[in-house]
């Protein structure tokens, strides 16, 4: 894997990405119009794109595979690696960042947000795909959800001890976190990203190899799962509003 609408004002001018990254703002859903513009061709590797929206904290990067489309999708768990070692950075340090598998965040036990992975519809899993999309949402703030013994089960960065304007450095943050776990893949192996990633999986253990995974539970039982099936949709969308379930 190599390491990665109508214009509107950027609302984080000036960040400082990784070398070869460029920034793009987007009023729309930072993960289907990265996807959009990867088809299209308007938007190269290592385009980052970053969302308008105050109460989310909504990113997308394309990626370009080097690899079949069954076995390059496992750029989905080094992105998970990323975005939590960023999240990490900015939060309260006592308080672990874990993963439900495949790709919901959780912090301090409730669901914080999550990560996506898009690829083109009709690539052929034997064939090396033209673009990834590793898309990333975050809840920034709940103050428009109402009362919070409502909606118990997530949580938000305003809410966790977070800085407050994060949406520019933890986009610049997780840059780096993305370039340095793609520089591990390719210095020593995807193993040592699927051990990053299995080290904040909560409630079941991944065996990741090629397009599946073997996961193993507590009571010890085990399930195969394609790779292809796991990361079709995304568990922490609301399939109403597309943001996180709240």
């Amino acid at each position: 894997m190599r390491s990665p609408a109508s214009p509107i004002p950027a609302p984080h001018p000036g960040l400082v990405l990784p070398p070869g990254f460029s920034h793009r703002p987007t009023a729309r859903g930072a993960h289907a119009e990265a996807c959009r513009l990867a088809a299209s061709g308007e938007a190269e590797a290592a385009t980052l794109l970053l969302g308008a929206r105050p109460e989310l904290l909504d990113l997308a990067v394309v990626l370009a595979p080097d690899e079949p489309l069954r076995t390059a999708r496992r750029a989905f768990f080094a992105g998970m690696a990323a975005l939590a070692d960023a999240v990490g950075i900015f939060g309260p340090p006592e308080i672990p960042v874990r993963i439900v598998w495949p790709g919901t965040l959780t912090f301090n036990g409730a669901r914080l947000g999550g990560g996506q992975l898009g690829w083109p519809d009709d690539c052929a899993e034997d064939a090396v795909p033209d673009w990834l999309v590793f898309s990333a949402t975050l809840i920034a703030s709940k103050a428009a959800a109402g009362d919070p013994g409502l909606t118990p089960d997530s949580t938000a960065l305003e809410e966790e001890g977070f800085p407050p304007d994060l949406h520019g450095p933890f986009a610049e943050s997780f840059a780096r976190h993305l370039t340095k776990t793609f520089e591990v893949w390719r210095e020593d192996g995807f193993g040592r990203v699927a051990a990053r990633y299995g080290a904040r999986l909560s409630g079941a253990d991944a065996a990741l190899d090629g397009a599946a995974a073997r996961l193993t539970y507590p009571d010890g039982r085990t399930e195969p799962v394609a790779l292809a099936a796991a990361l079709a949709t995304a568990a922490w969308r609301d399939p109403e509003t597309g943001d996180v379930r709240l």
